[in-house]
């Protein structure tokens, strides 16, 4: 099969599981835009579009301004930030304050809408149009998380993803969600998987593991609609 350049759109980009899916997803021949607040390091071909993702309006027009009327075969939303006692034992959800549950609502569920619909004739131009939402295993029935905010928000994702696919359904557009659970997000994703098994002892997910999810979801035809994938970490409690 002939392989023809994409253009990919990928959310979060500066750190962690973003910074990975632009190092190893795209070939060398494709055009990359990448969207975070600050600059992701040693990542040449970028194209970096700063932005505020908790500034709705403003983050949608200059991902918008950057993009322009070219199309885009590929758009990731990775982007999850949660409360700041989240995932520990002094979370309490009396103590989470208006702004920050209007900072992650805004953050992780209104500009992805916005950023979409901004998007969909980009989208409609490519060939094999894929949406990829990087969901959470705190956005399925019955995980035993108490960060509520964080939770309502991939909840949220799943929804629009179950919607945007009816939407887009006539266009063959592929919208898919992997819920995530436990990353080993702190290792560059150059470090070897064993090596991160052995130090994680087995606890969190290598990169590169969602890598291989990632790829598979784009290499689909669009005769197919890969809706969910669920990956939790072996060891995780949670699900």
């Amino acid at each position: 099969m002939c392989y023809s350049n994409k253009t990919f759109l990928i959310y979060g980009v500066s750190k962690g599981l973003g910074k990975a899916i632009v190092q190893t997803v795209s070939k060398p021949t494709d055009t990359i835009y990448g969207v975070s607040r600050t600059q992701p390091q040693k990542i040449p071909n970028l194209n970096w579009i700063c932005t505020d993702l908790s500034k709705s309006e403003q983050a949608v027009s200059d991902v918008k301004t950057a993009i322009g009327q070219q199309k885009v075969d590929v758009l990731i939303y990775n982007v999850g930030i949660w409360e700041q006692q989240a995932f520990s034992e002094n979370y309490n959800f009396a103590d989470v304050s208006s702004a920050e549950i209007s900072q992650i609502i805004n953050t992780n569920i209104i500009t992805c809408i916005q950023s979409i619909q901004s998007l969909l004739e980009n989208l409609k131009r490519s060939d094999n149009a894929k949406i990829i939402l990087i969901g959470s295993t705190w956005g399925v029935d019955n995980h035993n998380g108490k960060e509520l905010v964080f939770s309502a928000t991939k909840f949220a994702l799943r929804g629009i993803a179950q919607s945007l696919r009816e939407i887009l359904r006539e266009h063959l557009i592929g919208v898919s969600v992997l819920n995530l659970g436990y990353l080993a997000s702190g290792y560059e994703i150059e470090k070897p998987v064993e090596e991160i098994l052995e130090e994680t002892k087995y606890s969190l997910i290598p990169l590169a593991d969602v890598i291989h999810a990632i790829n598979f979801i784009i290499s689909t035809s669009k005769a197919s609609c890969v809706k969910e994938i669920l990956m939790p970490a072996m060891l995780d409690q949670n699900v």
